[in-house]
């Protein structure tokens, strides 16, 4: 008891710590921006700086996301067990998750020490003292696993005996640990059904695959420092917090009320009206869920008021809580080009067809279940119309000012993502009001356990993905398809399979970090144009968020409409059907990802 004041404290400067990193990530870039077009020059060493806040803004945010217990996991496991067996499982969940950590820990000291030059600095810090966020990040999510272990102090002791675990895999040699790998990975494999986080369980898949073969696990801390300090990994953050601020305003009340004066007239108008509303929400917020959560509510009451049955309605909105995923600016695109080394904008010009083609086959469905029901519509009125563009005007024009600024070459796609930031600040702080000042740390905290839990995922996974690679395991992969696989078309298909297992598996983050290594070099056997390729995968593993029986969109519906799990697999099934149809004209039919491209010069 006497100690709660002082974790209130830590907990209040972690908070506050978190706040101002993401404002300064925002902040740079702007700044770099204005001294550029004014004084044509930028900030000596600005996109060095913004690269290691990301590194601050990763671990503090990995921090909290364990301090709040919301780092994705799957779960589904844990779910069906019954108390007391429940906390053991629990327990055994989180003894495997503090071994993993600490094993991170460890390394990244090493890391750290080892790592850099004693004289570099980043501006006037020390580069080390910089660095050293990510072993007493790592160190801190270890103790937070043990402290916050459900049950009594016997289950917090199992809990504890990972740094035990840890402690002994550093001393264990190659060839031991190479007849451990195969039944540590299963149990990994296994857990993960059980609520061990995900990016323990790749990360701790690197650790085996490195420790087993006779190479370093600090290459896992090295690779998570190279992929956070990326040049377009800062995007991540900023458009994060964009969708967050937008989600937090009453912005999504406002396009609503628009989109349905100007599509209520049609038959299945407002189903129309949902599916486009929440692709433009995702677009921002990536397949975090927060689409779903933000506007799952007001959406389904509008929808069943208006005489849309409650199933199709959950399928709607369960489907289109990833629907924007195509579009620009989305971060999974912008994702898949950093790992793919494709032109960002190719990807995101790649990307417009293929979006709208899903969008409308889910707002077809829409309409068929309008006319179904014979819903009612409400007569078009220009002035209702006119006076709610109004109203939305500055929400629509965000991403037309952000992607004119990034394709005429006025911002750097860092610096667009900031853009999005000050002006998501200024329309919904200064000009809508919808919340005032004071209020913004609530808004950003809201969005940290997401924004951590994303990057700290593709952290550690990049020492996954560079183990695949090293090992050249694409390489292998290649040859054995090319050998066994004759048809382009056979091999599209069962890419289409294999890509939709991943998306029901695995975030679209993780599974780009681990998956893309893999076929890059099977799309350039096949003689598959990169950015199709690119859309195919993610097309996929937008449809892999609703693929039962773990897609992710089903465990957020089921939770936000209060409905059973097995009841919004039923629900979401046309959805999926369709949705399913879609990816494979959009796999079959190049045309629709690269059309674009031959119009669009470069």
């Amino acid at each position: 008891m006497g100690n709660k004041p002082v974790i209130r404290v830590l907990y209040r400067a972690e908070n506050i710590l978190a706040t101002i990193l993401l404002l300064s990530a925002a902040t740079f870039p702007i700044i770099e921006i204005f001294t550029r077009l004014v004084f044509k020059t930028g900030i000596r060493s600005a996109s060095e700086y913004v690269q290691h806040l990301v590194v601050w803004i990763t671990f503090i945010g990995g921090m909290i996301t364990s301090r709040e217990g919301k780092h994705l996991s799957l779960s589904v496991g844990i779910t069906l067990i019954r108390q007391p067996y429940r906390q053991w499982i629990e327990s055994a969940v989180a003894c495997i998750s503090t071994a993993v950590a600490a094993v991170f820990t460890f390394n990244a000291f090493s890391f750290m020490q080892i790592g850099f030059d004693q004289t570099r600095t980043i501006g006037f810090i020390p580069i080390k003292l910089v660095i050293g966020i990510i072993p007493a990040g790592f160190a801190i999510i270890t103790v937070r696993f043990i402290i916050h272990t459900p049950g009594g102090i016997s289950k917090k002791i199992i809990a504890a005996l990972g740094i035990g675990v840890a402690y002994l895999f550093s001393l264990i040699q190659p060839e031991q640990t190479g007849m451990l790998l195969w039944p540590c990975f299963t149990l990994l494999v296994v857990t993960a059904f059980f609520g061990t986080p995900i990016f323990i369980v790749l990360g701790g898949i690197a650790a085996l695959f490195f420790q087993s073969s006779g190479g370093t696990v600090i290459t896992i801390p090295s690779e998570a420092y190279t992929m956070l300090t990326g040049w377009e990994i800062p995007t991540i953050p900023l458009f994060t917090l964009t969708g967050f601020i937008l989600s937090e305003s009453k912005a999504g009340e406002r396009l609503i009320k628009f989109f349905q004066a100007a599509f209520g007239w049609l038959p299945g108008g407002l189903a129309v009206m949902a599916t486009v509303v929440c692709a433009f929400f995702t677009t921002f917020t990536g397949a975090s869920g927060v689409t779903i959560l933000a506007l799952g509510g007001l959406l389904s009451y509008i929808l069943m008021n208006s005489r849309y049955p409650k199933p199709f309605t959950t399928g709607l909105l369960t489907a289109s809580g990833s629907i924007g995923l195509l579009f620009p600016p989305s971060l999974p695109i912008i994702l898949y080009g950093v790992v793919a080394q494709i032109n960002i904008k190719k990807m995101f010009v790649g990307g417009i067809l293929p979006g709208v083609l899903l969008v409308a086959a889910v707002a077809m469905l829409g309409v068929a279940s309008g006319l179904k029901n014979n819903v009612e519509r409400t007569p078009f009125n220009l002035k209702e119309t006119l006076i709610a563009l109004r109203n939305c005007l500055w929400e629509i024009l965000l991403p037309v000012v952000a992607l004119f600024c990034f394709f005429k070459g006025y911002t750097k796609l860092v610096e667009t993502g900031a853009l999005t930031v000050l002006y998501a600040l200024v329309t919904q702080v200064f000009i809508r009001r919808d919340f005032k000042i004071r209020d913004l740390p609530d808004v950003f905290l809201k969005g940290v356990p997401i924004i951590g839990g994303v990057l700290i995922i593709l952290a550690v996974a990049k020492g996954l993905s560079y183990y695949i690679v090293d090992a050249e395991i694409p390489m292998h992969l290649s040859a054995w398809c090319s050998a066994h696989i004759s048809s382009k078309y056979v091999f599209l298909i069962l890419l289409n399979i294999a890509l939709l297992i991943t998306g029901c598996l695995m975030d679209i983050f993780s599974a780009t970090m681990v998956m893309v290594p893999l076929i890059i070099p099977l799309g350039e056997a096949y003689g598959i144009h990169p950015v199709h390729l690119g859309i195919i995968f993610l097309a996929n593993l937008e449809v892999g968020y609703l693929t039962p029986p773990v897609g992710l969109n089903l465990f957020l519906a089921s939770f936000r409409f209060n409905e059973p799990l097995t009841k919004v697999y039923k629900d979401v099934i046309p959805f999926l059907i369709v949705m399913i149809i879609t990816v494979l004209v959009i796999t079959y039919i190049p045309w629709m990802s690269t059309a674009l491209l031959e119009v669009w010069k470069f």
